[in-house]
This record gives structure tokens, C-alpha cells and sequence, in this order.
């Protein structure tokens, strides 16, 4: 697979939950540190993800936030 977004994380899933419509996908990227991501239960099913499996992480947004307390 080639794309043009350049933060990208190998990890692996650790957890996928499903919901009505959407799934939420926890990836363990190492360190200690997981993401998630918010999926379609479609794209879960044609992707074949499920525990333990190797996955990419993409991350492209417009924005990014920081916030302290």
C-alpha cells in the first residue's frame, strides 16, 4: 500500500468493539501508549480486523490541538 499521509504507526489491535454502526478499534502502538479509532463496521468486516492482528494507523487531520489544565 502507498499513501501520501506521512504519520503513520504499525501497531497492533488489541480490542474491537462494535456498535450499531461505527466500531472502535484500540491499536497498541508500543510504549505503553494505545489509539483508537472510530470505524465503520463495514470497513472492520472488509478489512479483517480483529484482535491481534497488525494494522497501520493513519493519522491526517487539518488540526491539531494541545490543552493544558
Amino acid at each position: 500500500m502507498r499513501i501520501s499521509a506521512r504519520n503513520q504507526i504499525k501497531g497492533t489491535v488489541v480490542d474491537v468493539k462494535k456498535g450499531a454502526t461505527t466500531s472502535h478499534v484500540r491499536v497498541d502502538i508500543g510504549g505503553g501508549q494505545i489509539v483508537t479509532s472510530a470505524i465503520t463496521n463495514e470497513s472492520v468486516d472488509d478489512l479483517g480486523i480483529k484482535a491481534g492482528g497488525k494494522v497501520i494507523v493513519v493519522v491526517k487531520a487539518s488540526d491539531v490541538m494541545i490543552a493544558v489544565d
